[in-house]
């Protein structure tokens, strides 16, 4: 099934009319850049984030997926993590485990999570050590701008106050940009302690999908990408996605795109 794409100056909009034509999307489109990914540069690095994101993603372990990927090449990161124990209900990792890792034949060793016995600071800190060796290494590609990773494909949903990964609205974090992954102890979500990507990375990815369902969430939606006029005190994490070389894409249902103007629906 093709779905139609509509350009716009906030990057390429699929909107679709329910959930499972969204995910078959999304997942098509995840095969075929870690295939052109494979064939380009041997190894495909993806970012995950947490929350329903995961459950959009359980095709990938279905057929053809599950055996037309190269699993083996994958290197696997998240985008941000709540700072509690690998087998704690709020752990992205678990989700991401249960819901597609333990599915797919992903070698373990290619797995990045974080270090979930250290404090925030500490689990921030060694992350990025992590990324900056395979960065030498080049298995993850460098930016040509900044000298950032480039990830071949972050992933982002949005909560409805318009944060992306655990970049929320009005937090300092959002400002930095001499670090690759940083750390908050004061999320307004729960838990409070995180680790996050900051956005200098987050833009400097080959391709960044952000992927948001439901409702609640059309209000940010149109503040992230229809406002020409949201002013300097305003702008959402959502907005300040904006991929320097990469592409940039946005995953929509029905309802969060139900304040965007003149945008058709994938039918």
């Amino acid at each position: 099934m093709a779905f139609p794409r509509v350009q716009t100056s906030r990057g390429e909009l699929r909107i679709h009319e329910s959930l499972d034509d969204l995910s078959t999307d999304l997942v098509e489109y995840i095969s075929e850049l870690s295939d052109a990914s494979v064939k380009e540069r041997g190894v495909f690095t993806i970012a995950l984030s947490g929350g329903s994101l995961i459950g959009l993603l359980g095709k990938l372990s279905e057929a053809p997926y599950n055996k037309t990927i190269d699993w083996v090449k994958w290197y696997i990161f998240w985008t941000d993590e709540r700072v509690v124990a690998k087998s704690h209900p709020d752990s992205n990792y678990k989700l991401a485990k249960d819901g597609l890792l333990t599915k797919v034949p992903v070698i373990p060793s290619h797995v990045h999570s974080i270090n979930d016995s250290l404090s925030a600071e500490d689990a921030a800190s060694e992350y990025e050590f992590g990324i900056r060796q395979l960065v030498k290494t080049r298995l993850i590609s460098v930016s040509d701008i900044n000298d950032c990773p480039k990830f071949d494909l972050i992933l982002l949903g949005m909560g409805p106050d318009g944060h992306v990964a655990s970049l929320f609205p009005d937090h300092s974090v959002l400002g930095v940009k001499d670090e690759w992954v940083t750390f908050i102890t004061d999320s307004p979500k729960p838990p409070p302690e995180r680790i996050t990507f900051t956005l200098p990375v987050i833009n400097s990815a080959s391709n960044v999908a952000v992927v948001v369902t439901g409702g609640r969430k059309a209000e940010a939606v149109c503040q992230a990408i229809n406002a020409a006029d949201v002013g300097p005190n305003s702008v959402l994490p959502a907005r300040m996605v904006e991929p320097s070389t990469g592409k940039l894409v946005w995953f929509l249902d029905q309802q969060a795109a139900l304040k965007l103007d003149g945008v058709a629906v994938s039918k």
